[in-house]
């Protein structure tokens, strides 16, 4: 059966999985106040497709270690994005990322509209 945990030891596991498999620059963003899909939004860097699919496996195998459920997944050859929820982890060549550059999408200011309903 599922586990519902929190989203900071949501955000500690998959981290703890990125180190494991070497996975490069980790940004862990605090995105609350800024969406209400999320908490946390994790960006790694693989050195080459096949390592990103082997970081994306390894954080999907310690969440079911852990009984975590309900993790929808997202691939293609260089990006991997791995929603737990809480926590969205993007898995991506370093091409990839900066030419998408996440990190600056998401430390910008906090769109006050978006989040008033």
């Amino acid at each position: 059966m599922p586990v519902r945990v929190p989203a900071d030891t949501l955000r500690q596991l998959v981290t703890e999985a990125l180190d494991d498999m070497k996975a490069e620059d980790v940004v862990v963003l605090d995105v609350r106040g800024r969406t209400l899909v999320t908490d946390y939004m994790v960006i790694a860097s693989g050195r080459s497709d096949r390592h990103v699919n082997s970081i994306a496996d390894r954080v999907l195998g310690k969440l079911r270690d852990h009984r975590i459920g309900k993790i929808a997944e997202e691939r293609s050859r260089d990006w991997i994005l791995l929603d737990a929820g809480d926590v969205i982890a993007h898995v991506m060549l370093p091409e990839v990322r900066q030419l998408y550059d996440l990190e600056k999408f998401w430390s910008g200011p906090p769109d006050k509209t978006s989040l008033e309903a």
